[in-house]
């Protein structure tokens, strides 16, 4: 909750901070977050967000505040769309475009199915992260490829449905690295070859409201790999298997060549 209150700086403009990181930088699911928080200050909360569109321009400074620019693009009769740009010392390190919508009764029909797999109890946290839990779950005991896992926001959230929508974006910058590296030929052949990695675009589709302080189970796979980039697709279900949301992203890899005498890491 602290890091969804972001403080006013002017009209349509708001200020945000976050923890530090062990990697250095700043998190792009922290990005997201707050950039979405930012654009639904401005937009009626009768409205909700059915996705959101966002390109990572720079990488962020941890040891400084991030300031968020929302453009009203339109409010219309059913839909409203705003752009967001964050801004920090070095200039634009983000910009993203949100789309919210008036909740419309209409047929509903599920195309995709959650992996049959271990209950969140019976799977261990690892998550690296104080603001969630993310509780992998091990190839052996999913039925298909990729990466999953259960996540969840580990503080109980208030009962505002767009807040429960920045608490998935949090949590989806997460997964989507680890399943497009899982199918480079140089981490196949050797997981201990360092990479330098980055979040390059990303893409939210919210199908049904989000309850982000409850285990969903995310998973992610890799559809291309090529151009030192990999695409990550993933798919959230709550525990009842009912679908609720689609995740894409890009992601910019290398290996890592470590300068003389220093040794590489994968952040």
């Amino acid at each position: 909750m602290e890091m969804m209150h972001l403080e006013p700086h002017g009209p349509d403009t708001w200020v945000g901070v976050g923890p530090q990181y062990p990697w250095g930088g700043l998190y792009g699911g922290q990005i997201v977050a707050q950039g979405l928080r930012a654009a639904s200050y401005s937009v009626d909360p009768a409205y909700r967000v059915h996705s959101l569109h966002a390109y990572f321009i720079r990488r962020g400074d941890q040891n400084a505040p991030v300031r968020y620019e929302v453009d009203r693009i339109r409010d219309g009769r059913t839909f409203a769309t705003r752009r967001v740009v964050a801004r920090q010392s070095a200039g634009a390190i983000f910009n993203m475009s949100a789309s919210y919508q008036l909740p419309e009764d209409a047929p509903q029909a599920q195309t995709v199915e959650a992996y049959s797999v271990p209950s969140p109890e019976a799977v261990a946290d690892a998550s690296w992260s104080a603001a969630f839990e993310r509780r992998s779950v091990d190839a052996e005991h999913c039925p298909g490829p990729g990466r999953v896992a259960w996540c969840k926001i580990k503080q109980d959230l208030p009962k505002e449905p767009l807040l429960h929508a920045c608490g998935l974006a949090y949590i989806s910058d997460d997964l989507p690295m680890d399943s497009v590296l899982d199918h480079h030929p140089a981490y196949r052949q050797d997981p201990k070859t360092e990479f330098w990695l980055a979040s390059l675009d990303h893409a939210i589709w919210f199908h049904q409201p989000i309850r982000a302080d409850e285990f969903h189970l995310h998973q992610f796979s890799c559809h291309a790999l090529g151009g030192a980039r990999g695409l990550s697709i993933g798919h959230v279900f709550d525990a009842k298997g009912i679908h609720l949301a689609t995740i894409n992203q890009e992601v910019l890899l290398r290996k890592r060549i470590p300068e003389k005498g220093a040794h590489g890491r994968r952040p």
